[in-house]
């Protein structure tokens, strides 16, 4: 397969709820004129972006809605579920821990871990907070694929190290910090400060805005 770009990805997640939005007004096929103007962008880009995975719909007649879901639920990953460990019980992390959506798209939380005392123990859900010093035994145990940094900035990358050392290969980065990762280990950051960074831009200039 060819090197596919992220905001190919970004927008192949974007019709995935699209879809699932048409196929719960129980719409069963969609153009890619359609399925572009709830993006935001164009009927070629859609057809381009499909095309790196395969042949997809017919003309004139667009896509069925059903079986291009489950298409784009196999490209994303989706087709199966991935277990998630969150290190760091504060307000973020709590609310991801708690947070229904995630079981729904197949990512499962087994795991959630802190060094603070007055959290270790305490029940999110279902899951029990447990000592950050468990990690790397859970990891053993457990195998999660994924690990989500709920942490302050100066403790991000020595966590990145040892949940990295321990197996896990793909990391989801809230704390404010440049963090590394080795070869083969997947990372994503969530900078809360340039989203809204990003917005401001928006709203300044209304005839620019940043996509």
């Amino acid at each position: 397969m060819k090197h596919i770009a992220e905001s190919t990805v970004r927008r192949l997640s974007l019709y995935l709820r699209f879809l699932e939005e048409f196929e719960t007004q129980g719409q069963a096929t969609i153009s890619s004129g359609e399925l572009a103007l709830s993006g935001g962008t164009t009927s070629a880009q859609v057809r381009k972006d499909l095309s790196f995975f395969g042949s997809f719909g017919k003309r004139g007649l667009g896509y069925g809605v059903r079986d291009l879901i489950g298409s784009i639920r196999e490209i994303l990953g989706l087709h199966r579920s991935w277990s998630v460990v969150i290190i760091g019980a504060g307000k973020i992390g709590a609310a991801l821990a708690q947070y229904r959506g995630f079981t729904q798209r197949g990512f499962n939380v087994v795991g959630v871990y802190d060094k603070d005392p007055s959290r270790i123990g305490v029940t999110l859900d279902d899951i029990t907070v447990r000592a950050d010093a468990e990690l790397e035994r859970d990891i053993q145990r457990l195998k999660p694929q994924i690990a989500v940094l709920c942490v302050p900035g100066d403790a991000a990358q020595a966590l990145v190290d040892r949940v990295t050392k321990a197996g896990v290969k793909a990391v989801l980065n809230f704390a404010p910090a440049q963090i590394h990762v080795p070869k083969g280990v997947t990372l994503r950051a969530v900078n809360m400060a340039t989203e809204l960074e990003i917005l401001a831009f928006g709203l300044s200039h209304p005839e620019e805005r940043a996509s």
